[in-house]
């Protein structure tokens, strides 16, 4: 019983731990956290779901156009009416003497006929293009691009996010760990001042000494509540990010800075701001190609059927016809569009020759960040270890008597400077880190 009892404790153990681990926010769980929730992200992958949309628009001019119609008409008077009378010769006078002859022998024949009165009509139009001066096929490969570009915005928005998530992380890991330094510090003065109080009242030192203690430590619980107020604000703006809402508990975060490892190197990695410059100029070429169609002819067939009344009896017909229509004052226009496209070329390979030189400048930067950071990293550390002897010898020769108090509270403020530098070395690395495999890929 005993043993039972033991394994559902420990089972009990290991459920609570798991629970608990759970609520812990890691890095990679906020990157996922905003891929779902994040409202640009999402804004994003509509803007792809619009561009495939317009593709399939374009899509639908490969097919026949189909249009059906309804007509009906009421006229005040007769569009068609002609009458005996309109027979100005001969043969009228004639017809009309035979007219009245039988009129009067009571056969009440019409001297007009009137047609078109009134009357209705149902139709179906079908129209296919055959040539359209390669709008279609160019209409459709612009779209094309128009995906493609949407999916590289949607990568270099969702890229900058989570930079900013990162930032905003490793901010808040880093004032936690600034808070937990603050807190050895306030300790350390706390021993400090015991320490000042028995020398106090042994008459080894002023009432001078006991006030700057007092005075650091108020200083001391000033940058805490700061570092506090300054954690809450972050970690809003984290659960902003990443699409959940602020627990009042606050955020547990996982407060280790890891230090990224050396990426291989990607060897076909291009970043999307020049794959999307590049498109540009693609696009430029269809809007030309596009430009150049509207001055081609444009050649169609089609056919109509229609069922109705529209003259005198229900009858039904089919109409089958081509068209031709060549564009000749849209020559001229044409002619400056394709200038104005040709120099939107130009103006884009300089943009994209401007942006190959600054983006090489990005990387260097980049790299060198990594270089400095790593190496001042090792600097802070060899600071920290001389900070922390700094501090043990004050406080020694304050015991003996050696020192002031301020000697000590100096020492004390170096070493949390000291602790302090390392943390946002570390942070500064490992953003730097993330920056330049973003740039370059590697």
């Amino acid at each position: 019983m005993k043993r039972y009892f033991l394994i559902i404790v420990l089972a009990f153990l290991t459920l609570g731990l798991t629970a608990q681990n759970a609520d812990v926010l890691t890095l990679d769980s906020c990157f996922a956290l905003a891929k779902a929730n994040n409202a640009q992200i999402r804004t994003n992958k509509i803007e792809i779901e619009k561009a495939k949309e317009v593709k399939k628009q374009v899509y639908t001019k490969y097919f026949p156009q189909v249009s059906a119609g309804y007509l009906a008409y009421y006229a005040v008077n007769p569009i068609i009416k002609y009458g005996v009378n309109d027979i100005h010769d001969e043969f009228g006078e004639i017809l009309q003497a035979i007219i009245e002859v039988l009129n009067e022998d009571g056969a009440n024949i019409p001297t007009e006929i009137e047609l078109m009165k009134k009357g209705h009509s149902i139709s179906a139009t079908a129209l296919q293009p055959i040539y359209a001066g390669g709008r279609v096929r160019n209409g459709n490969k612009l779209a094309e691009l128009g995906i493609e570009a949407a999916e590289l915005k949607g990568q270099v928005s969702e890229r900058d996010m989570m930079e900013s998530i990162e930032s905003t992380y490793y901010l808040i890991v880093g004032l936690k760990s600034k808070v937990g330094t603050l807190e050895t510090a306030l300790n350390l003065i706390d021993s400090l001042d015991h320490v000042a109080d028995v020398a106090f009242k042994a008459g080894l030192v002023t009432k001078n000494d006991q006030l700057r203690v007092a005075l650091e430590r108020n200083k001391f619980k000033a940058l805490q509540m700061q570092l506090n107020n300054g954690i809450v604000l972050a970690s809003q703006l984290l659960c902003q990010e990443i699409g959940i809402d602020y627990p009042e508990e606050g955020l547990n975060l996982d407060d280790e800075i890891k230090h990224a490892d050396i990426f291989t190197k990607n060897e076909g990695f291009e970043r999307p701001e020049m794959r999307l410059l590049q498109l540009q100029i693609d696009a430029e070429e269809f809007y030309k190609k596009l430009s150049r169609g509207e001055a081609l002819p444009q050649i169609g067939v089609g056919a109509m059927v229609s069922y109705g009344n529209l003259v005198k009896r229900y009858k039904g017909n089919a109409i089958f016809f081509a068209s031709v229509q060549v564009p000749i004052m849209k020559w001229w226009e044409t002619s400056h569009k394709i200038k104005e496209h040709n120099l939107k070329i130009e103006q884009y390979e300089i943009m994209q020759q401007d942006l190959t030189e600054k983006m090489s400048l990005q990387e260097k930067q980049a790299y060198n960040q990594i270089v400095e950071a790593e190496a001042l990293l090792q600097s802070d550390k060899a600071a920290l270890d001389m900070a922390q002897e700094n501090y043990r010898v004050a406080e020694l020769n304050y015991r003996a008597g050696i020192n002031t108090v301020t000697d000590v509270l100096e020492a004390n403020a170096l070493l949390l400077q000291a602790q302090n530098a390392i943390t946002d070395r570390q942070i500064t690395y490992v953003t730097a880190r993330r920056r330049y495999h973003d740039l370059t890929g590697k």
